[in-house]
């Protein structure tokens, strides 16, 4: 049992931090909030994915990219591109390291407004703490696990590259269409809990600026639910968005960069 509820609350808590601060703040901006509050969520999102924290400055770099080239062969994330998830994967990993190092710099469109704490970033990526990561949950197993329960143990190791390698390859493979986009996003499931309704993605890739990734009535977005508490609490606020004359669809802020 304990060994059920830490996995289970590892994977939810990594992939929620994920989309919500990694992915619809750091990337898309869908809501603003204070200083205060993004350090503290910054922080959250490198405790809830330990040792396989991503840098939300290198991660929103990629994604921005990935909206921009979707299903394109310049697009760093599309299984368009790759036999299979583990070589698209790879490359994906090649050109984060590369934004995460610093080693390359991105287009001016895709580098503004990025949450940043150097400070943080440099301590994640010491050897001495990584291993530290792999440590607790290797010990964790030891007391509490049995059998085959030591087969789960690989997947704390590599949780949010785990969850971007299931969004980002069936998430453009497999499911329906809401709309007919030019790229290959699909709705992969229709009761996301499984990545906090990161498998929307041809909603997403449709309403980008729409921190609600359901459209149709029977579609959930966990994240988003809790997204709305948040918005109550004062903790984020919504940005506003232009409308075009009698369309439902909400258009991009003339302040986000072009990426969207």
């Amino acid at each position: 049992m304990a060994i059920a509820i830490f996995f289970v609350g590892h994977w939810l808590t990594s992939v929620f931090f994920q989309t919500f601060f990694l992915h619809r703040y750091s990337s898309h901006r869908q809501f603003t909030m204070s200083k205060g509050w993004e350090r503290f969520f910054h922080l959250c999102t490198y405790v809830a994915q330990g040792s396989s924290y991503l840098n939300p400055r290198a991660y929103a770099i990629l994604h921005r990219m990935h909206h921009a080239y979707s299903d394109t062969p310049q697009d760093p994330h599309s299984p368009s591109n790759h036999g299979n998830v583990f070589t698209m994967m790879w490359a994906t990993k090649t050109s984060y390291d590369a934004f995460a190092r610093r080693r390359t710099e991105p287009e001016p469109r895709f580098s503004k407004d990025l949450p940043e704490w150097p400070a943080l970033d440099r301590f994640s990526q010491r050897r001495v703490v990584l291993v530290g990561w792999l440590a607790a949950y290797t010990a964790f197993y030891a007391v509490f696990a049995h059998g085959w329960m030591w087969a789960l143990l690989p997947a704390h190791f590599v949780m949010g590259p785990l969850h971007g390698s299931i969004v980002n390859w069936c998430g453009h493979r497999y499911g329906h269409r809401n709309y007919a986009s030019s790229d290959r996003s699909r709705n992969t499931l229709v009761f996301d809990f499984l990545t906090m309704g990161e498998l929307f993605q041809n909603n997403h890739h449709q309403r980008v600026m729409r921190p609600n990734f359901a459209v149709k009535w029977f579609e959930i977005d966990p994240a988003w639910q809790i997204i709305r508490l948040l918005a109550v609490a004062g903790i984020v606020k919504f940005r506003p968005v232009k409308l075009k004359p009698n369309s439902p669809v909400p258009q991009v802020p003339t302040a986000i960069p072009a990426f969207d």
